[in-house]
């Protein structure tokens, strides 16, 4: 009777056992099923995060390729370069953004060729920034043209040239050139920094200003400006640019001599010779436009200084009067002559190669805008992810 209701008592326990076996594995199942649907979800938020990161890295890279073709085109900035902007975007109403800082690397005082690219992207979301990717990158402008001949030249000892030259012919050197030789004839000589090539046609054009274009009426845009009537002798004092004259041209249809004391800040044409006799001439370039045009030679008197910041296209060579003793030339931008270089051991010549300021935009008569600028090309240094 006893061992009966024992057995009794077991077969109605046993449903139960079995109810809390299957709760225990429909437990067991749940803790792994949401541990997968976790392990999934981060899973795709680190594919999210890692097509986000992507997507900010080439938009850093495009940012670079922005920087890279203004700094190659100083035309289209109304500073001498473009030193960056923010909250720049390539697709409107994406919420992704870039910010720029360019910055010219001027530690070598006689190198203004390279440039220092700082670029942040980032995707904005309302007031949160859920993204972001930075970029530094060293530009160099390459090859870069401080001197262009288009004749065989002999470089003086006198002659320094802070980047790269350009000679039609045959170029001998026993001066100091910090940078490429490009000619199409032999290169010979010692103290060149960079590498010697020779070429079937110059790696940048010659610039081509036409005298016309400048005097005595000019364009910017479809305006017409005039420019002003010099004589033979340019009188001393400093002379700005105007309303009427922009640009700041000082036009002659013959010879011109600069007896020391001119400071122009704007341009000098001269349909003829012009003559150095005095000291403390200066000419600076204004946005876009040649600082020195010269249909003939440029004759340097004994003691006569001359400083060009900007482009300078001369017909003739720099040659110096029977009497001179010393003179000298200092050119910031680009010195380009059509026929010879510098004839005379006498003169003291100094050409640093400045793509900023020699780079140009002019106007025909018919308005039409006409660009030239002295690099080739740019590449990157180096960059680097931070």
């Amino acid at each position: 009777m006893t061992i009966s209701m024992y057995a009794k008592r077991n077969k109605k326990a046993r449903p139960g056992v079995a109810l809390l076996v299957v709760l225990f594995i429909v437990m067991a199942i749940t803790v792994l099923s949401l541990g997968f649907v976790s392990r999934s979800d981060v899973e795709l938020a680190c594919g999210q995060n890692m097509i986000l990161r992507t997507e900010m890295d080439y938009l850093a890279e495009s940012g670079l390729e922005h920087a890279r073709g203004l700094i190659l085109n100083p035309q289209d900035v109304g500073s001498e370069y473009w030193t960056g902007s923010t909250a720049q975007q390539l697709v409107a109403g994406s919420g992704n953004y870039y910010d720029l800082v360019v910055v010219r690397d001027d530690t070598d005082p006689t190198d203004r060729c390279n440039y220092i690219i700082d670029c942040n992207s980032y995707r904005l979301q309302g007031a949160d920034t859920t993204g972001r990717s930075s970029v530094r990158a060293t530009l160099r402008l390459d090859p870069c043209i401080a001197f262009w001949t288009g004749s065989s030249t002999t470089v003086s000892p006198q002659v320094t040239i802070n980047g790269d030259v350009y000679c039609t012919g045959d170029l001998t050197n026993s001066g100091i050139i910090g940078g490429d030789v490009f000619a199409t004839g032999t290169i010979t000589g010692a103290n060149i920094e960079g590498q010697k090539q020779v070429v079937t046609e110059a790696p940048v054009a010659w610039p081509n200003l036409i005298r016309t274009d400048f005097g005595p009426t000019y364009y910017i845009g479809s305006t017409t400006y005039s420019a002003v009537i010099v004589d033979a002798n340019h009188p001393a004092g400093t002379f700005n640019p105007t309303g009427a004259n922009p640009a700041g041209i000082r036009y002659s249809n013959s010879d011109v001599n600069m007896p020391g004391n001119v400071n122009i800040n704007g341009m000098l044409v001269v349909n003829g010779t012009l003559r150095i006799s005095g000291l403390n001439n200066v000419i600076t370039a204004g946005k876009n436009f040649p600082a020195l045009l010269v249909a003939g030679q440029v004759i340097m008197e004994d003691g006569g200084s001359l400083v060009i910041r900007g482009l300078a296209q001369i017909g003739g060579p720099i040659t110096d009067d029977p009497n001179t003793a010393n003179a000298n030339i200092s050119v910031t931008g680009g010195l380009f002559i059509a026929n010879g270089g510098v004839a005379s051991d006498k003169i003291i010549v100094n050409i640093t190669a400045a793509p900023a300021i020699a780079s140009i935009e002019t106007w025909s008569a018919t308005g039409v805008p006409s660009r030239w600028r002295p690099a080739a090309g740019a590449f990157y240094r180096s960059i680097e992810r931070k």
